[in-house]
């Protein structure tokens, strides 16, 4: 090889080498960091056994497996100033990055909280509206719902008697009762409704008493707004509709259907709020309605052989209005008339 290539091919591989060592470096992708869910702490008056607290508890839960949240509880707090104590403590040794809970009965107490903690979320189960800046409101909107297990007891009676046990005669428990009792006649004008307040949130022998008292009074389909219902009608052999949750198996042969909470909705809207710092007051309570999947009947589970085609094929049909937004359900917050 003469000198003169020897030369020319040195020149190359420099040429090259000088190329590659100015060529710019690859630039490192980002790594993405998961955010860390937000540690929220609930309060709660009640057991959470009892349906409306264990519906929000499901969806805590539910939230808390798909790593939206972590979360903690204390429950069965009561209605005499141990709520408001024991939140405080809380919010001081535990630091949470929002409170969740329920106020009813201890409304004035968690919203004086509140107001000590502005920039502190509270989303709060309460029959009064939201507050600002940091007081957001929900409540179990299912009076829609109430309605088609009213058209389903309404079609399904034999004695024109039904029953609904409820706990206290408030607008919220009301309003669900109302429609219930709307949708009864929608199908069975001439039906009597017999409605009984037990005055408590969770007193299910006084519950089951008090089914027992309508059942001997020809009722023959029972509306269990409150634990303890079902299983009267169980033991007496009618026909019953659960409430908040499925109750299908608290009594498999009796229960026709329930009508269902869906905290979900609920609970994601809010932690995204959370999470994005946008926080804001505001009532909730669409996220509760069937539009957004917050309420629903439970499935039959087989039950639906034992129920009227056509009054199954009305409930479809009220069903799918009520979801494209066709057919409104009244919204009646007075007491039931003729309740007890």
């Amino acid at each position: 090889m003469s000198l003169k290539r020897v030369s020319l091919l040195i020149m190359v591989v420099a040429v090259a080498l000088l190329t590659t060592n100015c060529a710019p470096a690859a630039t490192p992708q980002p790594t993405e960091v998961a955010k860390e869910a937000p540690f929220v702490y609930a309060f709660f008056a009640t057991p959470v056994e009892e349906p409306w607290v264990s519906v929000i508890k499901t969806a805590m839960d539910e939230a808390q497996a798909a790593g939206k949240v972590q979360w903690k509880y204390v429950d069965d707090l009561g209605y005499a100033g141990d709520l408001e104590r024991v939140m405080r403590e809380v919010i001081e040794k535990e630091k949470p990055d929002a409170i969740f809970g329920e106020s009813f009965g201890n409304e004035e107490a968690v919203r004086s909280v509140a107001r000590d903690y502005p920039d502190l979320p509270f989303v709060i189960g309460s029959g009064l509206g939201p507050a600002d800046p940091n007081y957001a409101v929900f409540d179990n909107w299912i009076h829609e719902a109430g309605y088609l297990a009213g058209i389903i007891a309404g079609g399904m009676t034999q004695s024109d008697v039904i029953g609904v046990v409820g706990g206290y005669p408030v607008p919220e428990v009301n309003r669900i009762i109302n429609a219930f009792i709307d949708g009864v006649h929608e199908v069975n004008p001439d039906a009597k409704v017999l409605v009984t307040f037990i005055n408590s949130w969770f007193d299910p022998p006084a519950a089951k008493e008090a089914a027992l008292a309508q059942i001997d009074a020809g009722a023959d389909v029972m509306y269990a707004e409150r634990f303890g219902v079902i299983e009267a009608a169980d033991e007496r052999d009618v026909w019953a509709i659960g409430m908040m949750a499925d109750q299908y198996d608290l009594a498999p042969e009796h229960v026709l259907t329930s009508v269902t909470w869906n905290m979900r909705p609920t609970v994601d809207y809010a932690l995204q709020q959370i999470n994005a710092g946008t926080f804001v007051a505001q009532d909730l309570k669409d996220f509760s309605m069937m539009a957004k999947g917050g309420a629903m009947l439970a499935p039959y589970h087989g039950m639906e052989k034992n129920i009227p085609e056509d009054v199954l094929k009305l409930v479809e049909q009220k069903k799918d209005e009520i979801e494209k937004g066709l057919f409104r359900v009244n919204i009646d917050e007075a007491q039931p008339a003729g309740s007890q």
